[in-house]
C-alpha cells in the first residue's frame, strides 16, 4: 500500500465570502482604531437586524421564518460574546504588562 499518494475529493470549492482588507497606512494607531470602530459597527448592524427581525416577527408585519429568526439572533449573540471575549482578553493583556517591573 502506498502512502505517498493522497487522493484530493473533487468536490467544489465553497467560495468564502471576501473581506475587506484594511489599506496600510503610516499610522498604525489609526488602522487598528479604524478597524475596531468597523467591527464594532458590524456587531451592532447584526443586532439591530435580530432586533428588527424579532419585532417584524412578533408584529406580523413581515412574514419572517423561525429559523431565520433564530439564526440571525445567533449570530448577533455569538459576535456580541466574541467581542466581549476579544475585551476580556485585551484587558488582561494590558493588565499584564501594568504588573511587569521595568
Amino acid at each position: 500500500m502506498r502512502i505517498d499518494v493522497v487522493s484530493v475529493p473533487t468536490a467544489p470549492m465553497i467560495e468564502r465570502p471576501s473581506v475587506a482588507k484594511p489599506e496600510p497606512s503610516q499610522d498604525g494607531e489609526q488602522d487598528f482604531s479604524h478597524m475596531l470602530m468597523d467591527v464594532m459597527k458590524e456587531v451592532t448592524n447584526l443586532q439591530n437586524e435580530s432586533k428588527g427581525m424579532a419585532e417584524d416577527f412578533l408584529t406580523g408585519r413581515r412574514p419572517v421564518e423561525h429559523h431565520d429568526l433564530m439564526i440571525a439572533m445567533e449570530r448577533a449573540s455569538v459576535a456580541m460574546q466574541l467581542t466581549m471575549q476579544v475585551r476580556n482578553k485585551a484587558l488582561d493583556a494590558y493588565q499584564e504588562i501594568s504588573r511587569m517591573q521595568v
